[in-house]
Parts: C-alpha cells; structure tokens; sequence
C-alpha cells in the first residue's frame, strides 16, 4: 500500500495539524513533509495541509496530557533541528506516546534507534542554542535598537529569544536569522516575529555604518582591544579555542575580525 504525503507551510503548528489530520483520516501509511521539500510524482498520493491552529491545540494539548515535561521539550527541539526526515521521526515517537500505557517514559527509550536518533538531534540543536546565546554581538542602530544577524545551523532563534529577553530586558533588540528571512524583536513589552526584506540581502558583520550609531564603531574597536589585552599570547591554545569557539561562529565576534 502506498504512503499518503501531507505536505504543510514548515511551521510547528503546521506539522501538529499534520499529525491531526493523520489521526482523523485513519492514515495507515503518512508522511509528513515540508512544503519547499516536496517533489511531486504522478503516482504520488499526498494531500495539503492548510494550518489550523485549534486542530494543533488539541494535539499539543493532549501531548501535554500524557508526556513528560522533559519529551514536550524533546518534541519542539527536534522540531526545529530541520532535519529531513524529522517530521516522520518525530510522527514515529508520537504513535508510541499516544499508544503506550507508560507515555511518560517514551522519551527515554534509547534501545530504539529512532528515539535515540532524535535525542542526538537535540542535543545539537541545545549545543547550537548555547553557542548562539554566547556568541551573538549586537550593534546599536540610529533608531536606539541593539540589532544582530545570525545564520545558525538549527533554527533556534524561539530558543534563543527566551535568553535574551531575561538578559535585556530594558533594551529594544533584534535579532535577524539571514538563513531563514525571519527575526525577533523586543519592544521593552513583548517578542514579536518579523519579517524584513532589507537584511535579506546584507552580510552578517556588514550593517551599513549610516545606519548605526554614530559612536557604535569606538566601542567596537574598545571591545577588540579589551580583548587583544586580556589575551595571553603564552597560553594560546589554537586547538582547544576552537574546540569551544568553531572557526564558523567567529563571523558573529567582533574580537575576531582580522583574524
């Protein structure tokens, strides 16, 4: 019997009414797929989902019934690690949760191959997520917002606005991931996602100087000279540094330019 395809927009919403739409139609062979990746075939059965946020409601509220804490977190994560065959990974863990007599052990399940699969992908995406939150640098816009451009591995900006919202909370900022042409921005009340044609086309340590603040380069270069000057040359460790900072990180750090 051939699979039938549900084809959805990429949002998480988008893949909880995906996984809704399975249940209901009594879906023995699915498979979930983004849009962008989908190819059609003349033999192909597939069918578009059109998101509906109170269909994906009721399947995160039932997750939310029955699972730990620790595999909603898991669920979400493995989410927005992008990987290609994560939908149906993730629609493989949840016939399990939804199924089993013990959902809140699931997660935990390392003697199966998919489950531990997607425990490996989390922790990347949670590695990527810390090594943004270190290693964004903000540079203050004529218009007093602390503004970045990223281009994670892993779409973890949602991870990442949480930490930055606690950690400046009496400054307006934003965040823009250049890879997925979509940000963050805190308005001192509330994060909000935007979409802004403007920095899909700029590098991500090039934010024109006119639109910068006027004294936002001096504290650039104080930033590299407090760093040169508390950096002990006789220790240097090349090896280990970039074990902690990858080479593919220092586009973000000013520290690191010239280097």
């Amino acid at each position: 019997m051939k699979a039938t395809t549900f084809i959805y927009d990429g949002t998480f919403e988008g893949f909880l009414t995906s996984v809704f739409e399975v249940y209901e139609k009594k879906v023995v062979y699915p498979k979930i797929m983004k849009q962008e990746h989908y190819k059609a075939s003349f033999f192909d059965i597939s069918e578009v989902v059109i998101t509906d946020t109170h269909k994906a409601d009721r399947v995160w509220k039932r997750i939310n019934e029955i699972a730990s804490s620790n595999a909603k977190r898991t669920i979400y994560h493995a989410f927005l690690s992008e990987q290609p065959t994560i939908e149906n990974d993730l629609l493989y863990l949840l016939k399990k949760l939804f199924s089993t007599s013990t959902p809140k052990l699931i997660d935990k399940d390392f003697s199966d191959q998919i489950i531990l699969k997607i425990s490996k992908i989390v922790k990347m995406v949670d590695r990527e997520k810390h090594r943004m939150d270190a290693f964004v640098r903000f540079k203050l816009t004529l218009d007093n917002i602390y503004t970045a451009i990223i281009e994670p591995d892993f779409n973890v900006l949602p991870l990442n606005s949480v930490h930055f919202k606690n950690r400046y909370a009496d400054q307006k900022w934003l965040i823009y991931d250049s890879r997925r042409k979509y940000g963050v921005f805190y308005n001192l009340i509330e994060i909000q996602t935007v979409e802004i044609e403007f920095f899909n086309n700029i590098a991500l340590d090039k934010i024109a100087k006119e639109y910068l603040c006027p004294n936002e380069d001096a504290f650039q270069v104080l930033w590299k000279q407090y760093f040169d000057s508390t950096n002990i040359v006789s220790r240097k460790n090349l090896k280990l540094h970039i074990k902690h900072v990858p080479k593919r990180y220092w586009k973000y750090l000013v520290e690191k330019r010239g280097v």
